[in-house]
């Protein structure tokens, strides 16, 4: 089935890898134009080279830091230099480190909020007037399973990611009926994060193979196994598509039932 997005030109933050490569990955074979965003610039290059070959639409890559403002800016601009317009923004980012409450510093909980709120706020505001231009523009912000369950050890991630969420929630009323705005919450998915974990656990002999390792990290979950990025990515595609037309301000977990809050 088409999801209807050819020839839209799609922003995707942090999407060098992980979950937001997964992402453009799907927006790129269903034929749509897409920048990818990151820090290093031999990734984007790679991520750029594999995903240009998937669809017809042409993918682009923009090296910068989602906590810098001017980065910002240039990553909005050059998407809508290089294609004359900005169709749906998917916004992702990095992690903040993990560790307890009593060892995070002032400056920890500043950077996270630079991070994960204040990137998502800069990237509205540069991308609003763009997506307002267009036909039915959409924002989906991937967060994290933290936002409705606390994670032990992710004090950061748990407190901070919430504000997203108030955001999107806020976005979906204030910028209907032009923009739709909604998130994804991921939980665990075979990134290159959990396959550098699964192998190093393997090397310290917790598991006799890869396979092992990994099916242990899916104990506890209904469907008995963690998330292929691509799954996460055709939800993505999907909320940025008319074939989800009337989503506007929604949540959705995306973590095979793990989660046990009923909200």
């Amino acid at each position: 089935m088409s999801l209807g997005i050819e020839d839209n030109v799609a922003l995707v933050t942090a999407s060098s890898s992980g979950l937001g490569k997964a992402s453009a990955r799907v927006l790129a074979k269903e034929d749509a134009n897409v920048v990818l965003n990151g820090r290093n610039k031999t990734d984007i290059n790679e991520a750029v080279s594999t995903l240009d070959e998937l669809g017809d639409g042409n993918v682009i890559g923009v090296q910068g830091d989602l906590t810098e403002k001017e980065d910002i800016k240039n990553l909005v601009q050059t998407t809508v230099n290089e294609f004359g317009r900005l169709d749906h923004l998917v916004t992702s980012a990095g992690g903040p480190p993990s560790g307890p409450f009593t060892e995070t510093t002032d400056d920890d909980w500043y950077h996270a909020f630079d991070l994960l709120v204040m990137s998502v706020v800069r990237l509205v505001r540069e991308s609003i007037p763009h997506l307002e231009d267009g036909q039915g523009g959409t924002i989906v912000n991937i967060t994290s399973r933290s936002v409705k369950e606390a994670i032990d050890s992710l004090v950061l991630s748990n407190s901070v990611r919430m504000g997203v969420i108030g955001l999107e929630k806020t976005l979906s009323k204030e910028l209907a009926p032009e923009i739709r705005a909604n998130a994804v919450l991921p939980g665990p998915h075979e990134t290159s994060r959990i396959q550098e974990l699964v192998e190093q656990s393997v090397e310290r002999g917790e598991y006799d193979s890869y396979e092992d390792g990994l099916q242990a990290r899916g104990e506890g979950i209904p469907l008995k196994r963690i998330g292929d990025p691509n799954e996460l990515g055709e939800v993505v595609a999907f909320l940025s598509s008319p074939r989800s037309s009337y989503l506007n301000g929604v949540a959705i977990p995306i973590d095979g039932g793990a989660g046990a809050a009923n909200l």
